[in-house]
């Protein structure tokens, strides 16, 4: 199936007589014949539902729906992106580790990594991807088991070159994770440039209409835990009565460690009601991701004329520093999301934002209605300078998330908002 159809038509098949659309099991329970199947199930022997904190049929056909947009062999979904990006280090990582990852990514992962990991006695380097392989090969130590990079980073909208830190990451025989948010799999399958593990925030473009919190981490099946450097995969796991994840799960070992392991014990699981609200989101993703890269490209332009701005940031531009990268990785669009500059100091970026009448002001980002967002007194507030400057972010920078609306509409408001400096 080609990727339209796949939204609508993977995760769920309903059989003769079924409903149509995916139904909610909205039960934290199951039913069994015998205790023999209960045990085989706590085994790993048998596959089917233990709990909802592990997993839930409803939850499960998304989590088949967003393997097979991605690429991949399995996914798991979590409460928020945030969830997914912790569990997904958190399956390889742990006290005394290293890994890298690029500094221009979100904010809130930065948080992550820089200060809660490091209270888990796990050190993240920030590398800049302008640095040369020499330099950041020398970033590597022997304890680093992971590199990590977001496709287009949010807000700054650097677009992460998969390719290359995918050859550097496997020639230090360790996994690539990419944060595929804003691109999401209609734009970007980072698996087909070398990446080996993807998440997701679905409550971006995924869920697409600000009704529902989620993330998901989504394996390929590609890499190979087996290397030597990975021990928690090729040693028995003695709280499944010694289970070897890479002799009993091959190619999904990944992926079923990080459900059965730490979904287990952290709980950070979605409801069936959140994973239905995501299905209808992943139903339109492609036509709705069409939309937003349309109206974005002829927003940027508008905003590339104004003499009220310093600069914008948006890889489709052919002088944006990054188009050839997104020509690469995003030759179908690059979302919805413009970084913009307002010339000045900060109070003129936050008087346009303030008199912008049809976008909303606030903290969100990939809806389909226009939303806008000053990161420095926000999302990114909690940075130093010097972070905010390695992520790309200026006092007068506004993050602009562009919709669906009629694209007319939205810069007769942009122009009106500018005309207020």
């Amino acid at each position: 199936m080609k990727f339209e159809t796949k939204c609508l038509h993977e995760g769920y098949h309903p059989k003769n007589g079924e409903p149509r659309a995916l139904p909610i099991y909205q039960s934290t329970t199951y039913k069994y014949d015998s205790s023999d199947h209960i045990g085989k199930l706590f085994d790993l022997t048998e596959s089917g539902h233990m709990y909802s904190r592990i997993s839930n049929p409803t939850v499960a056909a998304v989590e088949e729906k967003i393997a097979a947009m991605e690429g991949g062999i399995g996914a798991m979904c979590t409460t928020s992106g945030q969830a997914a990006s912790l569990l997904c280090l958190l399956n390889v990582l742990k006290a005394g580790d290293h890994f890298i990852s690029v500094a221009s990514i979100y904010g809130g992962t930065i948080n992550l990594f820089a200060v809660t990991l490091k209270k888990f006695g796990i050190e993240c380097t920030f590398v800049s991807q302008d640095l040369s392989d020499e330099e950041i090969q020398k970033e590597f130590k022997e304890n680093t088991k992971v590199v990590f990079g977001e496709t287009i980073a949010n807000p700054s909208l650097v677009v992460f070159d998969i390719e290359r830190f995918a050859r550097l990451a496997h020639k230090n025989n360790v996994p690539l994770i990419v944060d595929n948010t804003f691109a999401t799999p209609y734009l970007c399958r980072p698996f087909e440039f070398g990446a080996d593990i993807v998440t997701h925030s679905t409550t971006k473009y995924m869920d697409g209409h600000a009704v529902q919190l989620g993330g998901a981490i989504v394996d390929s099946g590609n890499f190979n835990w087996a290397n030597g450097k990975f021990p928690e995969f090729t040693e028995p796991d003695e709280s499944y009565h010694g289970v070897v994840y890479t002799e009993h799960f091959g190619k999904a070992a990944y992926i079923a460690k990080a459900r059965v392991q730490l979904m287990r014990d952290i709980g950070a699981y979605p409801s069936a009601n959140a994973a239905f609200l995501l299905n209808l989101g992943l139903e339109t993703l492609a036509i709705r991701m069409d939309r937003h890269c349309c109206n974005a490209l002829k927003v940027a332009e508008f905003l590339s004329n104004s003499d009220k701005v310093e600069f914008v940031s948006y890889p489709g531009l052919k002088n944006d520093k990054y188009y050839e990268l997104a020509k690469k990785y995003v030759p179908n669009g690059c979302a919805g999301v413009i970084s913009v500059s307002i010339k000045g100091n900060r109070e003129n970026a936050v008087k346009f934002i303030d008199s912008l009448k049809l976008a909303s002001n606030e903290v969100h980002v990939a809806d389909i209605r226009t939303c806008v967002l000053h990161p420095a007194s926000s999302t990114h507030r909690q940075l130093s300078d010097s972070q905010l400057k390695a992520a790309g972010i200026t006092p007068g920078l506004v993050r602009l998330s562009v919709g669906i609306e009629n694209i007319d509409d939205i810069i007769e408001d942009l122009e009106q908002a500018l005309e207020q400096i």
